[in-house]
């Protein structure tokens, strides 16, 4: 039921890796890096060295939406966003941002970045589990490379549909959960209290002086942006273009990231995805979100998983936990882009990122838990399979009602309720 990776190399002349899987040779991706004339361990220090710089511009754009959404405020975020006071409104902006983006990672970055800038916890709750569907579209259209064939069609899809089934109905059971009772907000600023307040002891003094660190390191270049935008337009315009500039630098450096790192590392990945997959939920899940955190993109991580259901070597029911793994792992760049603030607004962006870890280690933890709750991704998927199978066009409908009419539903519906 398994491959054996057997070795890696590399190709001098090119920069791109070969893995042998069970004697075949696969390339992984290219550097992005590769026409530098280096090549062996120079070339790979200078990869390395580029992935810290590139998480340097992130964590400095993330300051950047966080000023600038200060700035186009005025300090009336919760005003102006009261559009999106209504849970289901923000829910349905995390969904679409998400799946326009095609990164959760950048939409959880940016929200924990609007947070530090005053958008209240409330609001970026439903907007955060919303990301979690968002990203699903990934893998439903890698799941169409298998087209061609009727059954591999089948599997690919309904390994692909696992995922939304998984986050839709972790929707379902925390986000009523949380409007009542408020669990995860409450957590979160615990946690975030712990980690960057003032009663933590040793735990709030490690993460504070880290924190401090990368805030000394990457203020000035979001103070730069600040000054060169502040200094010749109009506050809240300014504050519009910050915000703009930052979401463009998030969208094309977590790109970036995730193409270097699968680069350096989608030998090892492909290690971990072949000697944990299939011993059980927790190693499913444990994998995952290591590899995930390895490649930094749960699409990533996902999309792996539907060619290898496609061929028939894993089974449905192998793949779903490592999925669940990828939303746990893809949290850690929200957790990344926390550091960049301080004082109040690092714990306030703290809260943010910790929702989102918080909110996908619960999922995981009630879902495979409760017996009756555990298997019905499984069969969710294993119906839109087969559905998928028989026209192609349930696919679209799929797509069609999970990106558009769900939305248009769930905002409609909720203008009565609130």
């Amino acid at each position: 039921m398994s491959q054996t990776i057997r070795d890696e190399s590399t190709d001098s002349e090119h920069g791109v890796r070969q893995i042998e899987v069970d004697g075949a040779d696969t390339a992984a991706p290219a550097s992005p890096l590769r026409r530098l004339p280096l090549t062996g361990r120079p070339l790979r220090i200078v990869e390395w060295l580029a992935v810290v710089a590139a998480i340097y511009v992130m964590i400095t754009a993330v300051g950047a939406i966080g000023s600038g959404f200060e700035a186009a405020t005025g300090g009336q975020a919760e005003e102006l966003f009261s559009f999106a006071s209504n849970p289901f409104v923000a829910l349905v902006i995390g969904i679409l941002a998400t799946a326009l983006t095609q990164s959760s990672s950048t939409t959880t970055s940016i929200v924990v970045g609007m947070v530090a800038g005053g958008l209240p916890i409330e609001i970026a709750i439903p907007m955060l589990m919303g990301a979690n569907v968002g990203t699903t579209m990934t893998s439903t259209l890698v799941s169409l490379g298998a087209a061609s064939d009727r059954e591999q069609f089948r599997r690919a899809f309904s390994a692909a549909s696992v995922h939304d089934m998984f986050n839709l109905l972790a929707v379902a059971i925390l986000l009523p959960i949380e409007l009542i009772f408020g669990v995860l907000g409450t957590i979160a600023d615990w946690f975030a209290q712990l980690t960057t307040g003032t009663d933590g002891g040793i735990v709030t003094t490690i993460f504070t002086a880290f924190g401090d660190a990368v805030s000394a390191v990457t203020s000035p270049g979001a103070d730069l942006i600040e000054a060169a935008v502040m200094g010749i337009l109009p506050e809240v315009i300014g504050g519009v273009l910050m915000i703009l500039l930052g979401i463009a630098l998030i969208l094309l450096i977590i790109k970036f990231i995730a193409n270097m790192l699968k680069s350096l590392l989608v030998g090892r990945a492909e290690r971990i995805f072949h000697a944990a997959i299939g011993r059980g939920p927790i190693s499913g899940i444990g994998s995952g979100a290591l590899i995930t955190v390895m490649v930094q993109s749960s699409s990533t991580t996902t999309s792996l998983t539907v060619p290898m259901a496609a061929s028939g070597k894993f089974s449905l029911w192998q793949i779903y936990p490592f999925t669940v793994g990828a939303n746990i792992g893809t949290t850690m760049t929200a957790m990344i882009a926390a550091f960049g603030f301080s004082g109040v607004e690092g714990t306030a962006a703290m809260t943010a990122a910790a929702v989102h870890l918080i909110y996908n280690l619960f999922s995981a933890t009630i879902i495979f838990a409760v017996p009756f709750l555990r298997p019905l991704p499984v069969k969710g998927a294993k119906w839109l399979g087969d559905l998928g199978a028989k026209n192609k066009m349930y696919v679209l409908f799929w797509l069609g009602g999970l990106f558009i009419v769900l939305p248009a539903v769930l905002i409609g519906v909720s203008t009565w309720v609130f």
